[in-house]
């Protein structure tokens, strides 16, 4: 989950779970909270504290996932948290569109589609999105307004420079598949319908066949799809309070103290590449230092799960968090940790017990150095339990079937879905790795 996310829901009510038909719900309701004083949440995650980290180790690298994945993994809980209601102000527009249902059907990217948001899609052929520039002339960069504010489906995807390049990649790939659909015959009036189908699946597919195997493990997913989900089987589809407030955070503790852009930059995210402005071509990524796009060049890696999170995130500028009641609150991690105190989320052994799986010992967790007598923090459990069982390189038992488990059943409960609507679908764009179509390819089908 991104920044810009984090830092607008921590002005939501505590209870985000009130009731069926609901955007949020709980995952475990019957398990008992976490009782620890806010205090020792904020010691444990400030600047200074030993989650903070000032420069990018290689020990700490993740050989397993590129850097590419964690802004892929930011875009994925945009789209997922989306508050729908913010993209139609008119109650007729809301009775139209489904604002309410969680799904990862990638409207982060379309809004509310060429005739409800025109000003996003090219006036000369609406089927595909206008592109920006960026000081150069180079179509770099996603259409802005003249105080450089982003005009995209989801503001939070230009929360940086990163993050808002990816955005474009996505729709550069969906005007390619324009492109594709009408060499293919389509009638005028089904070519974006079919180009948006395309985008949507393709990526669906990349969730739950690179996203997800690389992030929890491959016989995980192997036992989801033979034997089903066992926790999250909702009657109607919503977002569970500890996969947002807690579990999907991991990305957090995935970002690199600094970048490597191109050939000329390196840069932090904050303040370097803070968004809501023009793109410079100086900030113009090279995908290949972020997707194993050739064999001669090795992308840069993310961090390992642990619980370690990068200066740049424990220091955040005013500009991205605004005016805070403590100085505590500029952090990342004070946020994550507080969140899921104010929503009552269980300790990370209690969900362990509950699912099966053997929790953290006391000295593995760690934390009793500095103090702690309660048991762990739901968000610190689980980059520990990934540092302790998996080396980092992948989520652990709890945090593994919460964000594969969520993901997946939000992709299986939307009708739109290939795995609703044609469960034998396979992605039509080339694939370097023998018909395992990847993120990778998506970004070099995009960029071709």
């Amino acid at each position: 989950m991104s920044l810009q996310s984090c830092v607008l829901d921590l002005r939501l009510k505590p209870d985000l779970s009130a009731g069926a038909g609901g955007k949020y719900g709980r995952m475990f309701p019957d398990l008992a909270p976490l009782h620890c004083e806010e205090k020792d949440l904020l010691a444990l995650g400030r600047a200074g504290s030993a989650l903070d980290v000032t420069v990018d180790d290689p020990s700490s690298d993740n050989p397993k996932i590129p850097a590419g994945h964690t802004m892929f993994g930011h875009m994925l809980a945009h789209d997922l948290t989306a508050d729908r209601s913010l993209l139609a102000a008119h109650a007729s527009l809301r009775r139209i569109h489904n604002f309410r249902t969680p799904a990862l059907n990638f409207e982060s990217l379309y809004g509310l589609g060429p005739s409800g948001a025109p000003y996003m899609y090219d006036a000369d052929d609406p089927d595909k999105f206008l592109l920006g520039v960026d000081e150069t002339g180079a179509r770099s960069d996603v259409p802005r307004n003249s105080q450089g504010r982003a005009l995209i489906g989801d503001p939070r995807n230009d929360v940086h420079h990163i993050i808002v390049q990816l955005h474009l990649i996505m729709l550069k790939l969906h005007n390619r598949f324009v492109e594709r659909v009408r060499d293919e015959g389509a009638a005028a009036h089904d070519v974006f319908g079919q180009a948006q189908r395309n985008l949507r699946w393709h990526l669906q597919w990349i969730v739950l066949n690179e996203f997800l195997p690389l992030t929890v493990g491959d016989d995980l997913m192997r036992d989801i799809v033979r034997n089903g989900r066992r926790f999250f089987r909702p009657a109607h589809s919503y977002i569970p309070v500890e996969f947002a407030d807690a579990a999907y955070r991991f990305g957090h503790a995935q970002v690199r103290v600094t970048y490597r852009l191109n050939e000329r930059t390196r840069a932090a995210v904050y303040p370097d590449l803070a968004g809501g402005r023009s793109l410079p071509s100086a900030h113009v990524v090279d995908w290949r230092r972020f997707f194993a796009l050739d064999a001669g060049s090795q992308p840069q890696a993310s961090k390992r799960i642990e619980p370690r999170v990068a200066h740049t995130l424990i220091d955040l500028p005013e500009s991205v968090v605004g005016q805070t009641p403590l100085p505590e609150f500029h952090s990342l991690a004070c946020r994550d940790l507080t969140r899921a105190r104010a929503l009552n989320l269980p300790s990370g052994e209690t969900i362990a017990r509950h699912i099966g799986a053997q929790p953290l010992t006391p000295a593995e967790v760690g934390l009793g150095d500095y103090g702690w007598r309660s048991e762990t923090p739901l968000w610190y459990y689980i980059l520990k339990e990934a540092s302790v069982r998996h080396n980092g390189e992948r989520l652990g038992e709890v945090g593994g079937t919460i964000v594969a488990e969520v993901l997946s059943g939000v992709i299986d409960a939307d009708p739109t879905s290939y795995r609703s609507a044609d469960p034998a679908w396979v992605p039509v764009l080339p694939s370097r790795q023998g018909g395992r179509f990847t993120l990778a390819d998506a970004v070099a089908s995009a960029t071709a």
